[in-house]
């Protein structure tokens, strides 16, 4: 019994809960040893060092009984170690003593043992004691289970939400630049254009708050509905193959607050059925879509007040707006349409700086010039097939 040991359970208690018991006395190892093997597993120790080493052995003990007066480290350092170590500082301790005075056994409970037995012991007192923490051991342990289990749900489920969302989303964006014969890889490239932008400029002192806190994401996530209002535009209009007279587009333009209207619609519908959900996620919920109502109604606006359709000027654009009105224009000239036919990397780039301070908000040029490698290399990577 003077030797650090590990029992192998038997295969009928391989079920069993393991109890350490340490004491630099063999005949109290032998002791605790028959009166708890019945029950339990038992592993001896007869020194700290020995403990510490044996309370990582796995099967890791469920409670550990522990002598305070030992050689080298005594139980409380024995003690302050474990709690130490993330491997073992959930087990359960008991200290085992002959120091029967108040203060001692005030001080081991005050240091985070569990119990505290006196010397010399009941056993049955012993064995009501130990069988009490195990079992508390063993719900505590069923309770973190059940945590881990539960977290892993949660987030499992908000990731299932978050897809349908985001695929929901892209349907009906795609539905729109299907109708506008776009291929869809210009939501992702418009996309990914917006998110090198806010990236960007979201410490810049006019962006921040308008960025921070989340805000970054749902303005990206929101991008794809941009051109949404284009499903209530006439295919005569969105498909011309060719200069649209003045009527004409003034009937394009619209597709700017039919988008908007839409999407204030589903805020509102939101808001009306879904009055007993959760109500920061009926918040965010709600809170991207109206970023989403704001692109769509405003990515044509121009930094000098010469867009449409309300003739906003500066800062009263929506910052997810302007973003996206950078990413929109870069996107129209990169590509090939209907009624052009693609620009050049560098045509492109000359006149959205051109643009700079009459079309789009400065303080966006100046990003769009500092991610000029990546914007190039974004439309390379998902150019439209010739």
């Amino acid at each position: 019994m003077s030797e650090l040991k590990a029992l192998s359970p038997a295969p009928e208690v391989a079920l069993r809960s393991t109890v350490l018991v340490v004491d630099d006395i063999a005949e109290n190892l032998m002791v605790l040893g028959e009166l708890l093997s019945d029950e339990f597993h038992v592993r001896v120790a007869n020194c700290g060092e020995q403990a510490l080493q044996a309370a990582l052995i796995t099967p890791a003990p469920s409670l550990i009984l522990l002598d305070v007066m030992m050689p080298d480290l005594d139980g409380y350092q024995v003690l302050q170690r474990l709690q130490a170590d993330e491997a073992t500082r959930q087990i359960p301790v008991i200290f085992v003593s002959a120091m029967g005075r108040v203060e001692d056994e005030e001080r081991g409970l005050s240091m985070g043992a569990v119990d505290y037995v006196n010397k010399p012991f009941n056993p049955s007192v012993v064995l009501a004691r130990v069988r009490t923490h195990v079992e508390l051991k063993a719900a505590r342990d069923r309770l973190a289970t059940d945590r881990r289990w539960l977290q892993a749900e949660v987030e499992r489920r908000t990731r299932h939400s978050a897809l349908v969302q985001d695929l929901s989303l892209q349907a009906m964006a795609y539905l729109a630049e299907a109708r506008d014969q776009e291929s869809g890889k210009h939501i992702v490239r418009t996309q990914t254009y917006v998110r090198l932008l806010a990236t960007a400029l979201c410490d810049h002192e006019r962006f921040a708050p308008a960025l921070r806190d989340g805000r970054l994401e749902q303005v990206v996530k929101a991008a794809p509905l941009h051109d949404v209002g284009k499903v209530g535009i006439p295919d005569a209009i969105l498909c011309k193959p060719g200069r649209l007279t003045a009527d004409e587009f003034e009937c394009m333009k619209s597709h700017a607050r039919i988008g908007a209207d839409a999407l204030d619609r589903a805020i509102a519908q939101t808001r009306q059925s879904s009055q007993d959900f959760d109500a920061a996620l009926l918040e965010e919920v709600c809170g991207f879509l109206q970023v989403g109502c704001e692109i769509a109604l405003c990515h044509h606006e121009k930094w000098d007040g010469s867009g449409y359709p309300a003739g906003l000027r500066g800062d009263a654009i929506p910052v997810s707006a302007r973003l996206m009105a950078l990413a929109d224009v870069f996107d129209a000239l990169m590509c090939k349409r209907v009624y052009k036919p693609a620009l050049s990397f560098n045509e492109t780039c000359s006149i959205i700086a051109a643009g700079r301070g009459s079309h789009f908000d400065p303080a966006v040029v100046d990003a769009f010039q500092a991610c000029l490698p990546e914007f190039e290399a974004v439309a390379l990577r998902f150019a439209d097939p010739d």
